[in-house]
């Protein structure tokens, strides 16, 4: 398939570019609902770091999935908006994403297609992780992300990680990106706390929506610190 991802990060510094973000949470809506070969969006504020649940005001994201990439392209190189967002960002990012694999549910539906034109040469990877949490467990889930998330720290084949959302508490997802595959399989089914996480998932039933997807990252446009020093 020739569906493209791309994630789109922005940091602000003053008050007032933040307050401009928060508001564009809502009146960019407008502006992202016809744009052509773009088939959905997702517009997210972030935690701050150690996936704290606490909102980051400085960190906005923006998730759009593409009919192919020369659609994006034309986007982000004509767009009026993200120019906008560009020049009120004190920092910007953009990674290109082709799916590998993904499974569950967002808003009702997966709405990412497996991509057929991987390149085994490129060993990197990123994970975009959703879920909507069960009000009634919100509490006792985020006494226990810190412990779930502690293999993360000083982990040697994660190159970045960024708490986001749609709705603070209540609507999370996460985005990683990752040396290999073997660094990402080591986290996942090496560390006893990220085990105890999934097999806590399935017994107690945390999400009323999930959805666990994985991609490889093969280009990008801007800086972030962390992220850059990717070979693409």
């Amino acid at each position: 398939m020739s569906q493209i991802t791309t994630i789109t990060f922005f940091r602000y510094k003053s008050f007032s570019k933040k307050v401009w973000a928060f508001g564009m949470m809502q009146f960019a809506h407008a502006k992202l609902a016809n744009i052509k070969g773009l088939t959905l969006y997702k517009l997210m504020g972030s935690g701050k770091d150690g996936f704290n649940p606490l909102p980051d005001w400085s960190v906005y994201a923006l998730i759009q999935i593409w009919d192919n990439e020369d659609a994006a392209s034309k986007f982000f190189k004509n767009s009026q908006l993200i120019k906008r967002y560009k020049a009120k960002s004190n920092e910007y990012f953009t990674l290109y994403l082709k799916n590998i694999k993904s499974h569950g549910e967002w808003s009702g539906k997966n709405p990412f297609k497996k991509s057929d034109s991987l390149k085994d040469e490129n060993p990197f990877v990123a994970v975009i992780t959703r879920a909507t949490i069960k009000k009634r467990l919100l509490i006792k889930f985020w006494r226990y992300v810190p412990t779930s998330q502690k293999p993360l720290s000083n982990n040697k084949g994660l190159i970045y990680t960024k708490g986001i959302g749609e709705v603070p508490f209540l609507q999370m997802a996460t985005f990683s990106v990752w040396r290999d595959k073997e660094s990402l399989m080591r986290f996942a089914y090496g560390s006893a706390e990220h085990k105890k996480a999934v097999t806590d998932t399935k017994r107690i039933k945390w999400y009323s929506e999930e959805l666990f997807s994985r991609f490889q990252p093969y280009k990008s446009e801007g800086k972030w610190s962390g992220i850059e020093a990717l070979p693409f």
